[in-house]
């Protein structure tokens, strides 16, 4: 796998985290969560490995080859999704920011 194609899979693996984390109900005001806690912690906590090492390597391309648009995009677009699952992770987390 090539430097160029991770953070293209990465973005896509982390959508489709993101994706399976609302289907759960992850966004419910009132805690009524589809999966168990610690399920969906464990699979906000690989999206957000999976999109921040995606984000690592798009930069990393980005400083040696220069400026590719596409790339940036997707880079940028890991990172946001970093930040999100970090987020959600600190709001998951029991006794946190609620």
């Amino acid at each position: 796998m090539g430097k160029l194609t991770f953070p293209w899979l990465a973005m896509g693996m982390g959508l489709l985290v993101a994706i399976g984390l609302a289907a759960s109900g992850v966004f419910s005001p009132e805690a009524n969560y589809d999966l168990p806690l610690l399920t969906m912690m464990i699979v906000n906590e690989f999206g957000f490995f999976v999109t921040a090492i995606g984000a690592g390597v798009g930069i990393n391309s980005l400083l040696k080859d220069g400026k590719q648009p596409s790339l940036l995009m997707v880079t940028v677009g890991c990172a946001v999704m970093a930040a999100g699952f970090l987020y959600l992770a600190i709001k998951l987390w029991p006794g946190m920011a609620g």
